[in-house]
């Protein structure tokens, strides 16, 4: 009796285990985006999401690398010492700096209190983290449009606290003050005694009667009595 041919079962069998195991060979890759990788994880939550992360080396490097096996960072300064081991199941010891820094728009030029501001008056830079606070405007859309508070520096992030909405009423300024309770509306010559932007609250005077009122500033020279 003649013996079964066996191999092109084995052949087969070969072809499905090296299937198997191909995904589980590593993949080379640059060493800067494997330690940008456990960075990230380092910084975790504290690291905003729309934060870059640039890897600076210092002294000895390598093309490519399969994995780090260690990994240490100080997350103040961002230096780091990694353990990168190669194809040929070579350990290097890597070294440098992970540097964090955040898009947000900063002044091209001095702006003083009561300015308004413009798209043309800043422009977008890459900042290191820190010195992007928690008060730190990072959204140039809600910049433009914005009125100076406090002196804003050329080149220097913007503090939430410096900006305000535009001032539509000043101290001092002739008011129309607008009193409406559903069934009659009435007008009153007014003056303003504080500054106001549009929404908030604004003490009057009410020029007719004398009397101290609270309204709201709707709109450049209109005040609204809320009863």
């Amino acid at each position: 009796m003649a013996r079964p041919v066996l191999r092109p079962v084995l052949h087969l069998a070969s072809l499905l285990v090296a299937l198997v195991l191909a995904p589980l060979a590593a993949q080379a890759e640059d060493p800067a985006v494997l330690i940008e990788e456990q960075a990230r994880m380092s910084w975790a939550e504290a690291l905003p999401a729309a934060a870059d992360l640039r890897v600076r080396f210092k002294g000895a490097q390598i093309e490519d690398a399969e994995m780090i096996s260690a990994f240490w960072m100080d997350r103040d300064s961002g230096q780091f010492l990694a353990n990168a081991v190669t194809d040929e199941g070579v350990t290097h010891r890597l070294q440098g700096f992970v540097v964090a820094t955040q898009s947000l728009p900063v002044p091209i030029r001095r702006l003083m209190p009561g300015e308004l501001i413009t798209e043309a008056d800043f422009k977008i830079v890459d900042m290191p983290l820190s010195r992007v606070g928690a008060f730190t405007v990072t959204n140039p859309d809600g910049l433009a449009g914005m009125q100076v508070r406090r002196m804003l520096a050329q080149g220097r992030p913007v503090m939430t606290q410096s900006v305000m909405q535009p001032l539509v009423i000043g101290r001092g300024d002739k008011v129309n003050i607008l009193y409406d309770d559903g069934r009659l509306v009435v007008t009153a010559p007014g003056r303003a005694l504080t500054d106001a932007h549009r929404g908030q609250d604004v003490r009057i005077v009410n020029l007719v009667s004398n009397t101290p009122l609270v309204a709201v500033a709707r709109q450049e020279g209109l005040v609204e009595v809320i009863r």
